[in-house]
């Protein structure tokens, strides 16, 4: 079963973890946990996709107008609660291990090596 684990956080929780006001060391400590736990999961045959995105001031919503010629919004949204900032695609046994990979996620280091808690909403891949 294919899983979506979608990182998201709010616009505090963005600017709090800019890696711009992180020292280096925290920086390094953060891709070097990434960078092992998606070794891990690529080695294991879970890992499928994991793509870290730009910040919510390059976003744009975008819908069909009436002539459908697309609608363009440019971000960022403040009256969105949270955003996502990065995801994984799994595909593992059972949704329990999807759960697990998630919470492994979450406790990734931030400034000072604090585990950042970020929630991690895990969703199951429809297929055709």
């Amino acid at each position: 079963m294919k899983y979506i684990l979608m990182m998201q956080c709010t616009m505090a929780d963005w600017q709090a973890g800019n890696t711009t006001t992180w020292s280096e060391n925290d920086i390094e400590e953060n891709r070097t946990f990434l960078g092992k736990l998606n070794k891990r999961l690529s080695e294991s045959g879970e890992l499928v996709l994991t793509e870290g995105l730009a910040g919510p001031e390059s976003t744009v919503l975008v819908q069909t107008s009436r002539d459908d010629s697309p609608l363009v919004t440019d971000g960022p949204f403040p009256e969105s609660k949270e955003f996502l900032i990065g995801f994984w695609i799994v595909d593992v046994d059972a949704p329990e291990r999807a759960q697990e990979i998630a919470a492994k996620i979450s406790a990734m280091p931030g400034p000072g090596g604090v585990p950042s808690q970020f929630p991690i909403e895990v969703r199951q891949v429809m297929t055709v």
